[in-house]
């Protein structure tokens, strides 16, 4: 069993404190849901070692699940947070009104990758609810503070998981 590494490309805290304020409005979502694209591009070309928000100082990874309805490979650039051995991830979608489809594919199929600076390691999604999901939310939201502005976008319930290797 792999562990799941340590690893953050860059840590400019001017960068991080603007980067926060700016995501944490809705044109600056519209902008980082923009450049989604081109952040897949690089953290799949560079294996998950660079980001395009890799400045700030952001954990991020490459989740590669199953599509639950194609059965394909889907990889999404995601946020993460530390959580001792694991790590927790949120389906906010920016706090649009739609869950986003990687969360539909774990609950899916748990089992998934995920690739965080060039290390590749097998992980077993579990969802978590109640208070366990209040803590997980609460984990993310002191890694990225911009979580607690988007679940105010919502009315939906944000999804939360805790991917342990396995």
């Amino acid at each position: 069993m792999t562990a799941i590494p340590e690893y953050r490309w860059g840590n400019i805290k001017a960068l991080n404190k603007g980067a926060i304020l700016f995501a944490s409005t809705k044109p600056g979502s519209w902008a980082i849901r923009k450049l989604m694209p081109l952040d897949r591009k690089v953290m799949v070309k560079t294996r998950g070692k660079r980001s395009v928000l890799g400045p700030v100082g952001v954990q991020s990874m490459l989740l590669e699940s199953i599509g639950r309805k194609s059965g394909q490979k889907r990889v999404s650039p995601l946020l993460y947070a530390r959580d001792g051995e694991s790590i927790i991830v949120v389906g906010s979608n920016f706090g649009q009104e739609h869950h986003p489809a990687w969360t539909g594919n774990l609950i899916a199929n748990p089992d998934a990758n995920i690739i965080i600076g060039g290390v590749e390691v097998p992980v077993r999604a579990e969802r978590l609810r109640g208070a366990d999901a209040d803590a997980g939310f609460a984990t993310m939201v002191e890694s990225a503070s911009v979580y607690a502005v988007y679940k105010t976008r919502t009315d939906r319930e944000l999804r939360v998981f805790r991917l342990t290797a396995r």
